[in-house]
């Protein structure tokens, strides 16, 4: 829709099409704008007879039509990449495995409390194409998923942030590793020695990887450890974190301060300040956007405490090493609920965790069997359930006090649920329910 908008005011002949049927709101947008769409099925002739193809993320480059336009030479594109013709704002981007949604809100958090005129965009946030439609920024945070990045050539960002790189959406990357990989690299195509490319240190996939590429932009490691070999970055030393630009003087702060407390956290919280600190923001603003910053909904939400048993929602938790750190942060004996549609998981780095910290599985989703077989031997107690509330029913009855719940699925939610959120808001109400 917001490419739709886009596209319009810069005088394009414009088409919406969509298989699935729109939502009401924007049925209403089109036909107030006179741009014409279809809905419930694909005018393959008209479709390919464009000059130009934007593409929706969630749809596969191996989608016949998609397929069919390539091999007649339309270009295909995402909306970000063609958004990023039409405005000279700066552009901070940030792309990972896991923690890419905390640093996207916590980089726009500080630059929001700087009070620089800036958008939320990508993958949270309102459509980047929009923004630049109707308000055009001095500056966008914008968060890219590799289905983004696929489909992104001239695009440039002038900061580019990668949190992290584990194996996820395999599925959609013929179950091969590297090409996700390579996927995720795509966020420091085209940026030059005037740019800044900020990664963690900590990431081994990242280190292998970097050893294959020249890197135009200027490199800003960071690292939990002490261990620091860089003189810019940021890294840790006693009890506080430092960071350190090519042209600010040091910023540090004591990891006690930050709102969001786990070494996940922390280093989410660095990438963020190396980005504030590369615009050159001050100390003071950055310290304390760090200390107030509420965490996003559905990763590690407390929901409730109910007769003594604490209710964990870590619904965005979609892969396995995002339910590591989840897992990884629990002090007491867990109940975990896990499963959803499958992206080629691997459990075997979550062995020594469940083994050691989690007391009985709830199995949540259409085919648990995988998990069954992972676990199996390891945990007495796994349930299978097919709805949230089932599944916090069942936990909640296997739970003592002090103990934790966790909804943390390692999988995605499309079997079961329209998105993460509907799973993580269905498992909230089920919990308040009890």
């Amino acid at each position: 829709m917001g490419a739709a908008v886009l596209a319009l005011k810069q005088g394009f002949d414009v088409f919406l099409s969509d298989k699935g049927m729109l939502k009401e709101k924007y049925r209403e947008q089109l036909q107030s704008r006179n741009i014409p769409f279809e809905e419930g099925s694909h005018d393959e002739a008209r479709i390919l007879s464009a000059d130009e193809i934007i593409k929706s993320p969630g749809i596969p480059d191996t989608a016949p039509l998609v397929v069919q336009a390539k091999g007649k030479g339309i270009p295909v594109i995402s909306e970000i990449e063609f958004a990023g013709r039409y405005t000279q704002a700066k552009k901070i981007c940030i792309t990972g495995s896991n923690g890419k949604t905390t640093t996207t809100l916590l980089t726009y958090h500080i630059l929001k409390n700087a009070g620089l005129h800036v958008g939320l965009g990508g993958n949270v946030g309102k459509s980047f194409a929009r923004q630049v439609a109707e308000t055009d920024f001095e500056y966008y945070v914008l968060e890219i998923s590799s289905f983004q990045l696929d489909n992104m050539y001239s695009f440039k960002a002038d900061i580019a942030v990668l949190t992290n790189i584990t194996p996820d959406h395999l599925d959609r990357y013929n179950y091969d590793f590297q090409q996700y990989v390579s996927a995720k690299f795509r966020i420091i195509q085209n940026q030059t020695e005037l740019d800044a490319f900020i990664y963690s240190a900590d990431d081994p996939v990242i280190a292998e990887e970097l050893k294959k590429h020249r890197i135009a932009a200027t490199t800003y490691p960071f690292t939990t450890t002490e261990h620091h070999v860089h003189d810019i970055g940021a890294w840790v030393e006693g009890d506080e974190f430092k960071v350190a630009t090519k042209t600010t003087p040091i910023f540090s702060m004591k990891m006690t301060e930050l709102a969001l407390q786990g070494k996940h956290n922390l280093a989410n919280s660095m990438a963020a300040s190396v980005a504030a600190r590369i615009l050159d923001l001050r100390k003071e603003i950055v310290r304390e956007s760090l200390e107030h910053f509420e965490n996003v909904e559905h990763r590690l939400e407390f929901v409730s405490k109910v007769n003594g048993v604490t209710f964990i929602n870590d619904s965005k938790a979609t892969n396995v090493n995002s339910t590591w750190y989840a897992l990884e942060s629990m002090k007491t004996p867990t109940i975990w609920i896990a499963g959803g549609q499958d992206k080629g998981n691997d459990y075997q780095e979550l062995m020594p965790l469940v083994e050691g910290k989690v007391k009985a599985i709830v199995c949540l989703g259409t085919d648990n069997q995988k998990i069954h077989d992972a676990f199996g031997e390891m945990v007495p107690l796994i349930y299978d359930t097919k709805t949230a509330a089932d599944a916090a029913s069942a936990a909640f009855q296997i739970a003592n006090k002090g103990e934790v719940v966790l909804l943390s699925p390692a999988c995605a939610s499309f079997d079961l649920f329209k998105n993460y959120e509907d799973r993580g808001n269905q498992f909230k109400a089920a919990v308040r329910a009890l």
